[in-house]
């Protein structure tokens, strides 16, 4: 378990190390997991060890909104203040979302047709 660890916070830690010597516009834990992707299709699948390290991150996962859930009730005035933007791309990025996975849905559902 120890290992697989290691492994996902050494991802996040390069995806870090690679986003500041870069300056790419993208948060480094996103190039970590990207980074781990790739490790995981050069590797052909998902070890044993890797799946449950990963399930019990997430099982702890609600305690990483706790800071989150803080920084909301601390500046909620200036959420207030931008209401109506901040609805307004919430609603939009729900329903290209839902266009986007429909969109795959069909494309995916024609493609197993085809089979």
């Amino acid at each position: 378990m120890i290992a697989y660890l290691t492994l996902i916070l050494g991802c996040q830690l390069a995806g870090e190390v690679s986003v500041t010597l870069l300056g790419l516009p993208v948060p480094g834990p996103v190039l970590g997991m990207v980074l781990l992707f790739v490790i995981l299709l050069i590797r052909g699948g998902i070890p044993e060890g890797l799946g449950q390290t990963a399930d019990g991150l997430l099982r702890a996962m609600s305690l990483l909104f706790v800071p989150a859930g803080t920084g909301i009730m601390m500046h909620f005035t200036l959420l207030g203040q931008a209401l109506l933007p901040l609805g307004a791309a919430l609603i939009v990025s729900t329903l290209a979302t839902i266009a986007v996975t429909a969109g795959m849905m069909r494309l995916l559902a024609k493609e197993a047709g085809d089979a």
